[in-house]
């Protein structure tokens, strides 16, 4: 078992190495240029997402499939995450994860189009759509899309289900000396009741749970801001200039070159958006929308708050609470200096953080459900649904009780695994791309209804 594990390891060091984060952040950039800076047009996009398309087809509506989306993609990379790429690469990294955010936006935009322009429609009226179906009608090649559904699937249960479930009981354990077999029943049981509802009870609990989370933990942070506010101006002109200069070790932080702060930077906010892994766009074809214009714009305000504005906050907030309290921040890494930063608030600060942790892992459960059910049904046919579920429930229980390490790799891996066709996709249908957003977004077309016709599958 250990040269399994050792094996992962060595898969996952190398496909998030200097190639993947190359490909990644290059497909980021090439997409901005393609759809000529689309990131200006954010503001439209946020109107968008809080505007409903309830006359359009579709299974949930566009502000549904956004929260169901941010469920999946706002947990502990964008808390734990960014702590982590400080500690790593030092206040620099904390600007290069806003940049991947950044260009990131137009690589969400142009995954979510491909997903609503190729989705299909079963015989009951469910939508389906994702990388898998732009890479079969798109393409034509089916074999990718199978591998990718394999990938995806696979990831699912680990990063977006036991690891979760696991970082939630570990912390309800340690917090309040609660078992975790008690944690995972009662996590299992939620799971159940919100999932066998099916992607439109996913979007209803999303649409309440992700505003909410983001609330509550956002106010934490400006708190925390306050508290720091001499620290903050000083914090964002360290985390500027260490992205472009060697950071000497000193005052609570540890020396860092620019690779190393790029490095770490990169991964954190490829991590934490999500943009190029081709999982958001799962959600996004179920989405009510005139065009996948309109839809493709409502997903890239998901990666805006996200990593610019979510992450942001984050590494400002560590940034500053290490430059208030140095000590107290020597030699601690990843969670424990979000730990730290938030003790600042008297009483309330680390149930703040412990609720917008479990707020956020319990909704990446439930967004991470629906894209591996939709991977499986690909693979499979609606036969798979129900086994999907329930399997999904069990596994949120077994992954409560578990040490996860080897989970943990085998998920990442995955994770780049799915990104690889997912962004064959996205290069090779670009034209596509920027043939629909000329169409609906140049001509100022936004409000057409699209006369492409959705073909039925029988699934």
């Amino acid at each position: 078992m250990q040269a399994f594990h050792d094996l992962i390891i060595w898969l996952n060091d190398y496909l998030w190495g200097p190639p993947m984060l190359i490909l990644l952040f290059g497909t980021h950039l090439f997409l901005t240029f393609r759809t000529r800076f689309i990131q200006r047009y954010i503001f439209k996009a946020i109107k968008l997402s809080l505007t409903k398309d309830e006359s359009a087809e579709g299974d949930v509506s566009q502000f549904g499939a956004l929260t169901t989306a941010l469920a999946a993609t706002i947990g502990t990379g964008n808390i734990v995450g960014v702590s982590t790429a400080v500690a790593l690469g030092g206040p620099g990294a904390v600007l290069w994860c806003w940049l991947t955010g950044v260009f990131g936006i137009s690589t969400k935009y142009s995954e979510a189009l491909l997903s609503v322009k190729y989705r299909v429609k079963t015989s009951d009226g469910t939508m389906l759509g994702g990388p898998m179906y732009a890479l079969e009608n798109g393409l034509g090649q089916k074999w990718l899309a199978v591998l990718f559904c394999i990938f995806t699937a696979i990831a699912a249960f680990g990063i977006g289900n036991t690891v979760q479930a696991n970082s939630i009981s570990g912390m309800i354990n340690e917090t309040f000396h609660i078992s975790p077999y008690i944690t995972g029943g009662f996590m299992a049981l939620l799971t159940g009741i919100v999932i066998l509802g099916g992607v439109k009870s996913i979007a209803r609990v999303c649409e309440k749970l992700v505003p909410f989370m983001a609330f509550f933990y956002v106010l934490g942070c400006i708190v925390i801001l306050v508290l720091n506010s001499s620290y903050v101006l000083p914090a964002i002109s360290l985390i500027f200039k260490s992205a472009f200069t060697p950071q000497a070790a000193g005052g609570g932080f540890i020396g860092a070159s620019i690779m190393m702060a790029a490095r770490y930077g990169i991964a954190r906010g490829l991590f934490s958006n999500e943009s190029g892994l081709g999982s958001a766009p799962i959600v996004a074809a179920a989405a009510q929308t005139r065009n996948p214009v309109r839809q493709a714009l409502v997903s890239a305000s998901g990666t805006f708050w996200d990593t610019v504005v979510v992450c942001a906050m984050t590494g400002i907030v560590v940034v500053s609470s290490i430059m208030s309290n140095p000590a107290a921040a020597e030699g601690l890494k990843g969670a424990a200096l979000t730990n730290m930063a938030f003790a600042q608030i008297p009483v309330v600060g680390p149930i703040v953080l412990t609720v917008g942790l479990l707020t956020f892992v319990f909704s990446t459960i439930l967004g991470w459900s629906y894209y591996g059910e939709r991977a499986i049904e690909y693979l499979f046919g609606k036969v798979a649904i129900v086994p999907y579920r329930v399997l999904w429930v069990i596994a949120v229980f077994f992954g409560s009780i578990m040490t996860l390490q080897l989970v943990w790799d085998m998920a990442d891996a995955m994770n780049a695994m799915m990104a690889i066709p997912n962004l064959i996709a996205l290069l090779l249908l670009s034209g596509v791309i920027v043939s629909e957003t000329k169409k609906y977004l140049w001509e100022d077309n936004l409000d057409e209804v699209s006369t492409d016709p959705i073909p039925l599958v029988k699934k």
